[in-house]
């Protein structure tokens, strides 16, 4: 941690009054300010608990008397506000194809928001127009073919959304790459194929690692241009991205530790926070809400379901055998026991969504595609325990809120934070979701939540040949099975003698993704991705 450096008129070389070389000492200005490790931490707690207290219209106090090592260390280490959650669910849980939220989903939606705003150029710069071009940086240049980045991005300048794509469209496109596909812009037809769709520099001083931009040209002249990034999940954003306006959460919060005020100090129910956010923030009515949040557990369910049923070899030259079918059907002669059966058809739930997202099928991102199989199975298990759907509903709901807190406060996107970002944050909302439709108290909820994504942390993103696949699909049902442990640890326990809260396991991820070499960030250059030889 880079130590906070005084003033240049000031030498900062000791920790004693009586320095004769310090002109501020010799002039009785006391002892300087060298601050250890140790007080900056100090002081980043007492600061960061401090800045919880005035949004919920508290009065702050001094934490620290002026002077100390803690008060510089706190002037240094204050967070600076992001301001409060914003994310509703219809951003969060996205339903479309797989197998990437943020090389597939994303793009596509990049791509049809690019075509949308060609589309309204004035018409003599649309008469010029020669051809449409989109350039793929960083991650979404090194493993973007393993992940259809290609196919998504021409299907969005082709007028598609990842919602209501179908997947034989993005598998003819794949099929026959060199097929000329007519784009009409106001007063001219343009001719693309995948071809227009160019992977460029992987290496680069790029805003986002996953950096893709958009050009519309006449000739070699750029008539328009942009340039995006796709953040994981599918958020997407853009050079000059501000965020939309919305309504103003009624519960403002932008941690854990506000959160639960509300649930603890006010007694607020979990879900009534989220309903009523949700609400404030969107416009839509608690009947609207409900129904999409039935929409996304159906959509899990039925992708579970299929999975179950398909025996094939995976899209891809890993040429990986599906396994979700054969261990469903192995489970009626499992000696294994309790215990053991029900490991392995949790786990089978999970490869069956993994392996559909593999497909190019549609999946929910949960909260990536790379994570898609973990919510799904975690929720087909709780229907195989006849849990209400109400309960279903207010479990999505507190997974929700776990995502929400690690997208505000650290990443989802595997290129960012590799895949403690992806099958962490999906098994830490795993967790909370069991606890929550169980009836949890809201501290074995948060506890379950942390246990799980703790059990994540420093998880590399390595897929092989850049395909979400090995090891993507087995971490999902791993990431389930973690799930429910986690929460079945939660719920024995003693809730209030666990030493790490839920914000300080989000900051730790956040510090890990920071510094986790780059290699293990989604651009299959290390770890079993160069270990595992395709022959």
């Amino acid at each position: 941690m880079d130590r906070p450096t005084l003033p240049p008129s000031e030498c900062a070389t000791c920790q004693t009054a009586a320095c004769s070389t310090c002109p501020t000492a010799a002039k009785g200005g006391g002892a300087h300010l060298r601050l250890s490790r140790r007080d900056v931490l100090k002081a980043a707690a007492i600061a960061t608990a401090a800045a919880a207290l005035p949004r919920r219209g508290r009065a702050v106090e001094a934490v620290a008397p002026a002077g100390t090592a803690e008060a510089a260390a706190a002037a240094a280490a204050a967070p600076k506000s992001k301001g409060p959650i914003m994310t509703v669910l219809d951003e969060f849980y996205k339903m479309g194809p797989g197998p990437s939220s943020s090389h597939t989903m994303g793009p596509m939606r990049i791509g049809y928001d690019f075509y949308q705003r060609v589309c309204k150029l004035p018409e003599d710069q649309l008469k010029r127009a020669t051809a449409l071009k989109f350039h793929l940086f960083g991650s979404l240049s090194q493993t973007g073919k393993g992940h259809g980045t290609d196919k998504a991005t021409l299907a969005g300048l082709l007028g598609q959304a990842p919602a209501t794509c179908k997947p034989e469209f993005l598998d003819a496109l794949a099929a026959n790459p060199t097929e000329v596909h007519k784009v009409k812009i106001g007063p001219t037809t343009l001719d693309l194929t995948m071809g227009d769709v160019i992977f460029d520099a992987v290496k680069g001083d790029f805003h986002h690692p996953n950096t893709m931009t958009g050009v519309l040209l006449a000739g070699d002249a750029k008539l328009y241009e942009l340039e995006y990034y796709s953040v994981g999940g599918g958020f997407i954003e853009w050079k000059g991205y501000t965020p939309p306006e919305k309504g103003q959460p009624k519960y403002p919060y932008e941690n854990a530790r506000d959160f639960k005020k509300y649930i603890i100090d006010d007694k607020i129910p979990l879900a009534t926070i989220l309903l009523t956010n949700e609400m404030a923030i969107s416009g839509k009515s608690e009947k609207q809400i409900m129904e999409f949040l039935d929409q996304v557990a159906d959509v899990m369910a039925r992708g579970v379901q299929t999975g179950l049923k398909v025996d094939s070899v995976l899209p891809g030259p890993i040429k990986l055998h599906s396994k979700a079918a054969e261990l469903n059907r192995n489970l009626k002669k499992s000696n294994k026991g309790v215990a053991g059966r029900a490991i392995t058809q949790v786990a089978a739930y999970a490869y069956a969504m993994g392996e559909e997202n593999a497909r190019g099928h549609i999946i929910v991102t949960a909260p990536t595609g790379g994570s898609a199989g973990i919510l799904p199975a975690v929720l087909t298990s709780l229907r195989d325990l006849k849990v209400p759907q109400q309960k279903i509903r207010d479990g999505l709901l507190a997974g929700a809120a776990i995502g929400y807190l690690c997208k505000h406060n650290a990443t989802l996107a595997g290129a960012e934070g590799g895949c403690q970002a992806e099958v962490g944050v999906g098994s830490s909302m795993a967790a909370a979701m069991v606890a929550q439709a169980f009836e949890a108290s809201p501290r074995v909820v948060a506890n379950a939540a942390e246990s799980a994504l703790e059990s994540h942390l420093g998880l590399t993103c390595d897929p092989v040949a850049g395909y979400v696949q090995v090891p993507c699909i087995e971490r999902t049902a791993y990431g389930a099975v973690k799930a429910w442990t986690a929460y079945c640890i939660a719920s024995e326990e003693v809730p209030e003698q666990r030493r790490v809260d839920l914000d300080t396991c989000i900051a730790a991820m956040a510090l890990t993704a920071k510094e986790m070499n780059s290699k293990y960030k989604e651009t299959s250059e290390g770890g079993l991705a160069v270990s595992v030889v395709l022959c």
